[in-house]
């Protein structure tokens, strides 16, 4: 039965491998002011109405009424086009939990999935009219269990809302019907087959959770170990089996390959099964896949798939900054592995890759306004591109032809206060930092903070019970210098934990903790094995990564492109605040501008070709936030940045 108690996305059962709990949904409230928070106010307001708009204007609903008899036109968009539908009512419903507001479009939408539905439960708008002999016949690239998926955790989200409203019944009854047809039709008794894009896996699990119904577990798991076996292969459009994850089964997988999102998706879901099956086995797999990604293709933004060809993962060390793909969506789908694989482990190193995600290779998709989206991440856009087409555009657009991104961004911004902390009645644990609300077994605390911007944290404990508990706070990897006071003096809990700092006492009313996480500017460089950004750094500062636009070049550099720039690391890098139009906090970074004879694209190698090369006087370019660039006129960005030679 649904839960009596509202929750988020990912809810363990009480028997599952858990270290961590999250929290209930209203137990956690982001404060307007925060940069968190007014991501989510600004979704609700802008990303959400626009998602929807765009529904109704690029067809996605009237394919749906097309199966009702209520539209005669043609079938729009692709053939997994109702996923958009799903994603997007799934935000909308987290959204009614979080704040309330219209549901219109959930009821509406509620009503006429009911009546779309086949009696034997099948809802596919692209099938049930034009192409009823290829249903179910095309597994490996038709994604009907992928789209069957969304409208389950739709139907979580339902579930977990408002559950006795009746569009929120509706939902999951459908979704309900849907989830039977897979059970036996595919179950143990049916047919060994398995969709060529993952995603079903993690939402019958979640349905299993909302509904304690075992057959649901029990057919994602049943995918999960079919997957590696040639089930999809070899298909006419992507022949290797790598692209579909099913070259090797996943319990014996160790390193991450193929299409991203389709990997990501993977492992969520096997980590899902894992901790709800108690095996131990599928769990280290999916942490050696993890690190396999992480270790040797990721950038450093903590986007993957460098790719185009096939949206992939390539070989290690191959990251080239320029032709970085890091789909939104694969950003989207690395941070719920992190998440659940957080629960599972307790881990320090999967909150750390929240973060870096959240601020950097999520972030960046979405314009300031809300309602423009990158589909692809570059680090670097050369001067002069050509970004007119939606493979690589040089600026954010409204919405693409494939337009998995923004509402899967909805989703994830509606539902992101959830995963801002874990706790129970002996203790709380603060894994993403922002202003708001936080309560936990009777513990209820206040946090305030301008973070990432600022490195103060300031909790203060508003309500509590008589008996000890634990305050744990997170310290970032990136941290070199986290200092913790309590009630102004130090708190005697000097170096962390796991990545933790935890205060365990009897707290009363009005107790004040202030976590400083130092973050001045640091240069990083890369693997010496990542070839394309050899010889170069990038700026951080906190979780942020920076980058330069050709925007902000200054006056005196106007007549040069970023491609002249060479970072001087003999110089200071100067925190500056308030003084960008668009970034609370810059770093004002020391170039020269490279000069010489370099009209020719190749010459010989010069005598002196080893000396520092003559460059102009030295300059200053403010850096911005990777995650706020294209917000201004289109134009070349780079986040790996050439040294200047150094005299010897």
């Amino acid at each position: 039965m649904p839960h009596s108690v509202s929750y988020g996305p990912t809810v363990p059962t009480p028997q599952a491998i858990s270290v961590l709990r999250p929290l209930p949904t209203h137990a956690v409230r982001l404060g307007t002011g925060g940069l968190l928070g007014d991501w989510q106010d600004r979704n609700a307001a802008a990303t959400l109405p626009h998602c929807v708009g765009r529904l109704h204007a690029y067809g996605n609903l009237d394919n749906l009424r097309r199966v009702t008899g209520d539209f005669g036109g043609p079938f729009a968009g692709y053939w997994f086009a109702d996923t958009d539908v799903y994603k997007t009512l799934e935000a909308a419903l987290w959204e009614l939990a979080r704040s309330g507001g219209s549901s219109e479009f959930v009821t509406g939408t509620a009503e006429l999935l009911e009546k779309a539905q086949d009696p034997d439960g099948y809802l596919n708008s692209y099938f049930q009219v034009d192409h009823r002999d290829r249903q179910w016949a095309e597994l490996p690239s038709s994604h009907e269990m992928y789209s069957a998926g969304h409208l389950v955790q739709a139907a979580v989200a339902a579930a977990r809302g408002d559950a006795h409203a009746p569009a929120a019944q509706q939902i999951l009854a459908v979704a309900r019907r849907f989830a039977d047809l897979l059970v036996r039709r595919f179950g143990p008794d049916g047919v060994d087959a398995l969709d060529g894009h993952p995603e079903v896996e993690t939402a019958l699990v979640e349905l299993y959770r909302v509904t304690g119904h075992r057959p649901y577990l029990d057919l994602a798991a049943r995918f999960v170990e079919l997957r590696g076996h040639g089930l999809l292969g070899p298909d006419s459009r992507f022949r290797q089996r790598h692209y579909y994850q099913d070259h090797q089964p996943v319990r014996d997988a160790d390193e991450a390959t193929g299409h991203v999102v389709r990997q990501v998706y993977l492992a969520a879901g096997a980590v899902d099964v894992a901790v709800e099956t108690g095996d131990t086995a599928l769990l280290r797999a999916t942490e050696r896949l993890w690190e396999s990604a992480i270790s040797a293709k990721t950038y450093l933004t903590g986007g993957q798939g460098s790719r185009h060809r096939d949206e992939a993962f390539g070989d290690p060390y191959e990251l080239p900054p320029d032709r970085s793909y890091a789909e939104t969506c694969a950003a989207i789908g690395g941070f719920h592995w992190a998440w659940r694989l957080l629960l599972a482990t307790g881990r320090s190193r999967y909150a750390d890759e929240m973060e870096r995600l959240l601020y950097n290779g999520i972030a960046v998709s979405t314009a300031i306004h809300g309602t423009a989206f990158f589909y692809s991440n570059p680090l670097q856009l050369r001067t002069g591109h050509n970004g007119s087409g939606e493979d690589a555009p040089a600026q954010r657009l409204p919405w693409y032809s494939c337009a998995c991104c923004p509402p899967n961004l909805a989703r994830l911004m509606a539902s992101l206060h959830t995963y801002t902390a874990t706790g129970g009645s002996d203790g709380l644990q603060v894994h993403l930092y922002a202003s708001g609300t936080v309560t936990a077994g009777g513990h209820t605390v206040d946090v305030t903070t301008a973070y990432p911007w600022d490195e103060t944290v300031a909790i203060t404990v508003t309500e509590t019970t008589q008996a000890p508990w634990t305050l744990t706070l997170r310290v970032p990897a990136w941290c070199t210098d986290a200092r913790l006071t309590l009630n102004g003096a130090p708190a005697g809990v000097t170096s962390p934990h796991q990545g933790y700092l935890d205060l365990t006492r009897t707290w009363q009313p009005g107790d004040q903790v202030q976590l400083v996480l130092t973050m001045p500017p640091r240069l990083v460089t890369a693997h010496h094995r990542v070839d394309a950004v050899r010889g170069s750094v990038a700026l951080m500062r906190g979780p942020l990564v920076y980058c330069l636009e050709q925007a902000d070049l200054p006056r005196s550099l106007s007549g040069n492109v970023l491609e002249d720039l060479e970072l001087d690391p003999g110089r200071p890098i100067d925190v500056v605040t308030g003084a960008h139009p668009i970034a609370p906090v810059t770093l004002l970074t020391p170039v020269h501008v490279r000069s010489g004879p370099d009209d020719e694209l190749y010459r010989p190698l010069a005598p002196d070709a080893l000396a520092p090369p003559p460059t102009t006087s030295p300059a200053a370019v403010p850096a911005i936030p990777y995650f706020l660039w294209a917000n201004r006129s289109a134009g070349a960005m780079r986040v790996w940045i050439p040294l200047a030679p150094q005299k010897r």
